[in-house]
């Protein structure tokens, strides 16, 4: 593994253009929020020809690190930029080329033949094809398929440059992936569901697929690809489609989707790092990744690719007999070692990387504050209360009651004791007095304290709350809300969408 080495740019902070022309051949980058580039890449050659039997003419970027070694099979990747964007776009506005230098493959950035936009199929955001509210307007004039995928232009293209590119280097065909940013996923998806029997691994960030072009009105899977390792990657502030509702509904089921074709299982390994969001799931065919960043806008992150290739790419081929096998990826896909989640109404909650049975359902708690001869009520806060036994318990604490149940006693494992009581915001904390956010409540037999207070005052804990699901653990985290979603499903026993009760 080669070591990898920033390259140092020069700001245009007077020109936030989203790709100026200026930038190609020099070290400039570009920064704005989701799209933040590096400079152009030294070894990233530009070529033009005729690839496929229509006469068009296309333009595409390859990168070979180099390290590149002819006498061995070398991985390779193809990176899909986005609507109005260019193959060198791509190039810059991704990591690729700094992997690529670090592990050994090639990359090639292919450009979209029309105006910048990629040949996909444009459809509607429900299954049925019926019109939903906040749906993307039409596709721009000129883009939209002819239905027939062997008749894509694109499609071909892209066909064609695998086979140029295993004609003139050692390419591994047993590890071909493809990775694609908004309309470069959308390609990229198309390009999966045909032909995701010549990939090992499919990526994208930004756009998902419409669900009329995934499922049947009946529910059934509209795939001749195959199984196919994935990644996902939605940005928090995405907004395609946009209003949350039917946004968390589309990238449910785009999950699904490949949770399904894949034979995954319904409850994944969780890790929630800074901003980064993840949810691995294992598959019996291949793996499926979903990825949310927190308070990213459409697009991609500069370490998207990074991420795409140290957590799955480096660790996914396809055999010869066509399985998808894997191996020892960079970086590995497992959960956080501590965290637990929970949220309001929800009887269980998340625990060692599995729902877990709490005694009874947490509670969401309004801090009030009366004041004035009117009485007027202010709300100081909202938390969410949970039975002192599931603390206890995520904690290694020793728990005991007295007084009726009305009175707790905690003892932690570092030896510190806390009394609680019924109705009071006070708590005794190795005999000295403090001030909890909330008052205890008693709920059936057993008094609930906040989680907020009791993870991060007394333990110590990173706590994040997104959408009312709150999430700790024992390093800092950030929960987004497509993750907040998620957890949510998990804890409320909607992991499923309607009529796949049983799709295991």
């Amino acid at each position: 593994m080669k070591k990898m080495m920033l390259r140092p740019g020069t700001p245009d902070d007077d020109n936030r253009e989203y790709l100026p022309e200026k930038i190609k051949g020099t070290d400039i980058v570009v920064n704005e929020n989701g799209n933040n580039s590096q400079p152009y890449p030294e070894r990233l050659q530009e070529f033009h020809g005729v690839l496929t039997d229509d006469g068009l003419a296309d333009e595409w970027y390859v990168y070979v690190p180099e390290s590149y070694d002819p006498s061995k099979k070398t991985p390779l990747v193809l990176s899909m930029h986005g609507g109005m964007m260019t193959g060198w776009g791509q190039a810059i506005y991704t990591s690729w080329t700094y992997v690529a230098d670090r592990d050994g493959f090639i990359v090639v950035f292919p450009n979209a033949n029309y105006k910048r936009f990629w040949q996909v199929e444009w459809g509607k955001w429900e299954p049925d094809g019926s019109d939903t509210p906040g749906s993307m307007e039409g596709e721009p004039e000129g883009v939209k398929s002819s239905g027939d995928v062997n008749e894509n232009h694109d499609i071909r293209f892209v066909l064609a440059l695998i086979e140029k590119m295993k004609a003139e280097y050692s390419i591994d065909e047993g590890r071909i992936f493809m990775q694609g940013m908004s309309m470069g996923n959308m390609m990229t998806s198309l390009f999966a569901r045909n032909f995701g029997n010549l990939l090992a691994g499919a990526a994208g960030s930004g756009a998902a697929a419409f669900l009329n072009l995934i499922f049947t009105p009946e529910g059934k899977l509209i795939n001749k690809g195959g199984p196919v390792a994935v990644w996902q990657s939605r940005p928090e502030r995405n907004d395609i489609p946009p209003h949350g509702a039917i946004e968390r509904k589309v990238h449910k089921w785009n999950r699904l989707y490949w949770m399904k074709l894949n034979q995954c299982g319904p409850i994944p390994q969780i890790s929630v790092q800074g901003d980064n969001n993840f949810a691995f799931y294992k598959g019996e065919c291949a793996d499926v990744v979903y990825f949310d960043i927190k308070n990213r806008d459409h697009g991609q992150t500069l370490d998207d690719a990074a991420l795409v290739w140290d957590y799955l790419f480096s660790g996914i081929r396809r055999e010869a007999d066509g399985r998808i096998v894997c191996t020892k990826p960079v970086r590995e896909r497992v959960g956080d070692r501590f965290a637990f989640a929970v949220t309001a109404g929800a009887k269980r909650a998340w625990f060692g990387n599995e729902p877990v049975e709490m005694s009874g359902e947490a509670i969401r708690w309004k801090k009030m504050k009366y004041h004035g001869l009117d009485g007027g009520a202010k709300v100081r806060g909202e938390y969410t209360m949970v039975p002192l036994s599931f603390l206890a318990a995520a904690f290694d604490a020793e728990l005991t009651y007295r007084q009726d149940g009305l009175v707790a006693d905690v003892t932690l494992k570092d030896g510190r004791c806390l009394q609680f009581a019924r109705g009071s915001i006070g708590c005794i904390m190795d005999q000295t007095f403090t001030q909890m956010l909330a008052e205890a409540l008693e709920r059936n037999g057993e008094l609930y304290v906040s989680a907020e207070w009791f993870a991060g005052d007394v333990c110590g804990m990173h706590v994040s709350e997104c959408d009312e699901v709150l999430y700790v653990t024992d390093h800092v985290n950030r929960l987004s809300a497509n993750m907040a979603d998620l957890i949510r499903d998990l804890l409320t026993d909607s992991v499923l969408v309607p009529g796949y009760e049983n799709w295991m």
